[in-house]
């Protein structure tokens, strides 16, 4: 997922069908800089962790 596009999905009110690993996940914060998002799976809100954008796909 490119920058701008997980930027988007991060600062939307509407929930977009992200997944990290084939897990749903929400995007909490995008760092444009080292290209990573911090996300957590939407099942389980107290799973924080930062990952590579790259990692994520949009359904």
């Amino acid at each position: 997922m490119n920058t701008q596009r997980a930027q988007e999905i991060a600062s939307s009110p509407v929930m977009a069908n992200v997944t990290y690993n084939g897990v749903p996940i929400y995007i909490q914060h995008v760092d444009e800089k080292n290209e990573t998002a911090t996300i957590y799976p939407l099942d389980k809100p107290e799973n924080i962790q930062k990952v590579s954008l790259s990692s994520l796909k949009e359904h």
